[in-house]
């Protein structure tokens, strides 16, 4: 059996740690998908922020594709003659020049080397004569983004295969060499002013708005920020103030724009709140489950240790009875056999034997009685049949016909009845057992100090009955499990003791049956007070209706 509990143990130990183990690797699972979700709808987010800023790259993106159609060896031979624009080129410059995004259209000869010099003729795209007209008064712009592109090409030319370079002068200028790509040559330079204002103001705010909406709808916050000046020039939410410390990703432009940068504040979206409060839910589902899973795996276990420990008592029970049952059986029965075989003919002896044999059948009744009530409790089988008695009568009743036994065992039970208290609902057979329990542990636990104290009360709505001795007590960790049924307190005191076990148990029983209740308190090694508190009887019945002839003394309190 030890083995067996073991493993029990060892079991239940196991069981735990599984269910503890798949817990934390379902938490993590959980914490690993919402993390993932998170991670995913940021870098979409980022994905969305980057096409973007290929959108804006293409906005300045028309002017040079109807230049990448044309043939650039035919313009080239046509700069070198002097000749006007041709048609196709003069369309492409202005169609270029109607886009409001332009401020103008300026144009200079490979050999531009600084505004104001004598080989840097500069010239301005006029749509009206549909040709370049020169021009001495030079925009700074135009002239910062010429010298940057020549600048570009010296390092680029010699290996670069196609028949335009764009280059961006951060906000301000967008500038295309035009190559021949049978020599790399530069056969010149077009720069197209940009309106900063409108690129702001008419581009970006309405393309931030139509491709993010607010916050709500795009789970983020948008800055066009010009990072030299430190200044937003525009928002998706523009009643929100931009706070460096919140921004958690910047967004840069390919190419262009140097100066300026999308700053960006990821906020809770739809998707990351709905993955939260999925997380939320499953967390409290799971913590739910495996609490109900514990709980029930500790219950279980706790019942199989109940179990067990029934079952031990059980066997001791039957130990215990067996022989309980063989010593007055034995005893009858010797008694039985001297007089059957006419030995005893003296009539003192002729009494004694009698009454033996008498205490011991009353002994074994009392024994067969307790398991009765026991199976018909278990079979639910056990019946009552509650009225109104004067409790006072009951005490006297059973004090009379158990008066012998008392005075026997060197008990003169000290009765109290206080005059408010009248009836008690309850079964007379009932409260017979449940006072002849408790008055034969009195006497059984009390080898020292004979005291036997009843005592009646009104408590509430309740007859409480105290029932005192001044034996062994009962020590603080047994007194929760009395009333357990085959329970007996191991102790040094008690084990000599005859006892089954089954009195207390069925008392409890019996008490709650008649709709009451019953407490203990004992103090070890000083005795015990049970309390029994039974419903009130509807019938008034005098107290003086519960006098006695026996030798016992019952007391009214004031």
């Amino acid at each position: 059996m030890k083995r067996y509990f073991r493993i029990r143990w060892v079991l239940f130990f196991l069981a735990i740690a599984a269910v503890v183990g798949l817990t934390a690797m379902n938490i993590y699972s959980l914490y690993a998908l919402h993390e993932s979700t998170v991670s995913a709808s940021i870098d979409n987010r980022k994905n969305q922020l980057v096409d973007f800023s290929y959108t804006v790259r293409n906005r300045f993106r028309p002017p040079v594709e109807g230049i990448w159609r044309l043939n650039v060896e035919q313009i080239d031979e046509e700069f070198q003659r002097k000749a006007p624009l041709n048609k196709s080129f003069a369309e492409v410059l202005r169609d270029a020049s109607n886009d409001p995004i332009y401020n103008g259209i300026y144009f200079t000869y490979p050999g531009f080397s600084e505004c104001g010099a004598t080989d840097s003729a500069v010239f301005k795209f006029d749509k009206q004569k549909m040709d370049l007209v020169q021009v001495y008064e030079i925009p700074e712009t135009v002239c910062d983004g010429f010298g940057l592109t020549r600048t570009r090409m010296r390092v680029l030319l010699s290996d670069y295969r196609w028949n335009t370079k764009v280059v961006f002068d951060t906000h301000r200028s967008m500038t295309v060499a035009l190559i021949n790509p049978r020599d790399h040559r530069v056969v010149g330079y077009f720069n197209f002013m940009i309106n900063q204002e409108n690129l702001v103001n008419d581009f970006f705010a309405k393309e931030l708005a139509e491709t993010f909406g607010s916050s709500h709808e795009s789970g983020m916050i948008i800055w066009l920020h010009d990072w030299l000046k430190n200044e937003i020039l525009a928002s998706t939410d523009p009643e929100i103030e931009y706070d460096r410390r919140s921004v958690n990703y910047i967004q840069r432009f390919p190419d262009l724009m140097d100066n300026w940068n999308l700053k960006v504040s990821f906020d809770e979206g739809s998707t990351i709140l709905a993955s939260q409060s999925n997380l939320t839910r499953n967390l409290i589902v799971l913590c739910g489950g495996v609490l109900l899973l514990i709980t029930s795996l500790v219950i279980i276990f706790r019942m199989s240790q109940k179990e067990k420990a029934l079952a031990d008592r059980q066997t001791g029970f039957l130990a215990n009875v067996t022989h309980e049952l063989k010593t007055p059986l034995a005893v009858m029965q010797a008694a039985g056999e001297n007089l059957a075989d006419g030995r005893v003919t003296d009539p003192q002896r002729l009494r004694s034997y009698g009454e033996h044999i008498h205490t011991e059948a009353m002994r074994l009744r009392s024994m067969i009685d307790k398991l009765l009530d026991v199976a018909k409790n278990d079979s639910g089988q056990l019946v009552i049949n509650p009225d109104s008695y004067s409790i006072g009568q009951l005490i006297r009743q059973y004090i009379s016909e158990s008066q012998t036994t008392l005075s026997a065992a060197g008990f003169n039970p000290v009765v109290q009845i206080a005059p408010d208290v009248n009836t008690v609902l309850v079964d007379k057979e009932s409260f017979r057992a449940i006072l002849s329990n408790l008055v034969e542990n009195a006497i059984k636990y009390s080898p020292d100090e004979k005291y036997l104290g009843i005592r009646v009360k009104k408590n509430g709505n309740f007859v409480q009955m105290d029932v005192e001795d001044h034996g062994l007590g009962i020590p603080t960790k047994a007194q929760k499990h009395i009333f357990d049924k085959f329970y007996r307190v191991e102790d040094t005191l008690t084990a000599r003791t005859k006892g089954h076990g089954l009195g207390l148990s069925i008392v409890k029983v019996l008490t709650e049956m008649n709709g009451g209740r019953i407490f203990v308190q004992s103090n070890y090694r000083i005795g015990s007070v049970f309390s029994v508190h039974l419903p009130i009887g509807d019938v008034s019945i005098s107290t003086e209706e519960a006098t006695t002839t026996s030798e016992t003394k019952i007391e009214y309190a004031s």
